[in-house]
């Protein structure tokens, strides 16, 4: 057999340079999308890896740009498509997050239609796109993957980031079933782990805010999930022919109250905050499912040892001091 050609867009963020890393370590040849190739910080961390020389090939490639994925994808067996924005206060969500989101997801699944080699596509969605529903969240409620965001409750509340990926995953599988696409997607938590890249991303940045001396922690509770187990979670959504819909990922759901509890027992001297934002009950935790995950052969890292990675991680790249 021939090397197996696979494309994987936004290729130097957070998540998608873990799984060109894993991609190339299995042999893969990897054709990686960027908006701008020439950015070094986008690139260099890519250069650096085992088997790039030989097999790393990176293509300036925009969402946004119909068709700008056409050369790239015609040839590639499978479709890693995980470049979307993800940051916080957005002062145009439906230019910043949405468009981006929505629009490239299907520009990326057309080129794909028309590319006779691919044969599935695996589309980095989120668990934001999963638990924001009517249902009531406590401790003994249990999310699967069989429950679905509504995009009305997102844009009441504001909630711009989670109402994006939403979007987003519903458009790509109305699209798949239209056009007969084998679409496959992970639906991580809060991604955290050692970063690949030099610059910050938002979840990692999150982490960043706790140590760094600020005096509140927000009301929130979220599930959260090692970057390398999200990653052997796409790469093995290809590799296993039965895998098939959607894939919730979040070893467990965790109020910022004790995400600070952690930091300060993992390290005593990082300023962390003693306060929450406000004086709202705290916002309640909840359980996602494991079953199928599991299934696909991902054991969920436990978050405390993924809080250690990051932190120990964002020391090495001079994000931290301590």
């Amino acid at each position: 057999m021939g090397e197996k050609v696979v494309c994987v867009t936004g290729a130097g963020g957070f998540i998608a340079s873990w799984i060109v890393k894993l991609l190339l370590q299995r042999g893969y040849t990897v054709r990686g999308t960027l908006r701008d190739p020439a950015d070094p910080k986008k690139t260099e961390h890519l250069h650096a890896l085992d088997g790039s020389a030989e097999r790393l090939q990176l293509y300036k490639a925009d969402l946004l740009e119909e068709g700008s994925f056409d050369a790239i994808v015609e040839g590639c067996e499978c479709v890693f498509h995980t470049a979307s924005p993800f940051y916080n206060d957005p002062k145009d969500p439906q230019v910043e997050l949405i468009d981006p989101a929505v629009k490239g997801t299907l520009n990326v699944l057309g080129s794909c239609k028309k590319a006779s080699s691919v044969k599935r596509v695996i589309l980095t969605s989120s668990l934001a796109a999963v638990v924001f529903t009517e249902k009531p969240l406590s401790p003994d409620v249990v999310i699967d993957e069989t429950s679905f965001s509504i995009p009305e409750l997102c844009e009441k509340e504001k909630e711009w980031y989670v109402l994006s990926k939403t979007l987003a995953e519903q458009a790509a599988w109305k699209f798949s079933k239209d056009n007969g696409l084998d679409l496959v997607t992970i639906n991580p938590a809060m991604v955290i782990g050692p970063l690949l890249q030099p610059t910050l991303n938002t979840s990692a940045g999150i982490i960043v805010y706790l140590v760094s001396g600020s005096p509140v922690y927000p009301n929130y509770s979220f599930g959260w999930a090692n970057v390398k187990d999200v990653a052997l979670a796409h790469v093995l959504a290809f590799e296993t022919p039965s895998a098939s819909g959607r894939y919730c990922m979040a070893d467990k759901v965790v109020h910022f109250s004790d995400v600070v509890k952690i930091i300060h027992d993992l390290y005593p001297s990082l300023p962390v905050p003693d306060k929450c934002v406000d004086d709202r009950p705290f916002a309640p935790t909840y359980q996602v499912s494991r079953d199928k995950i599991r299934s696909l052969g991902v054991e969920l890292a436990p978050f405390e040892a993924s809080l250690k990675e990051t932190i120990e991680s964002l020391k090495e790249k001079g994000f931290v001091s301590f």
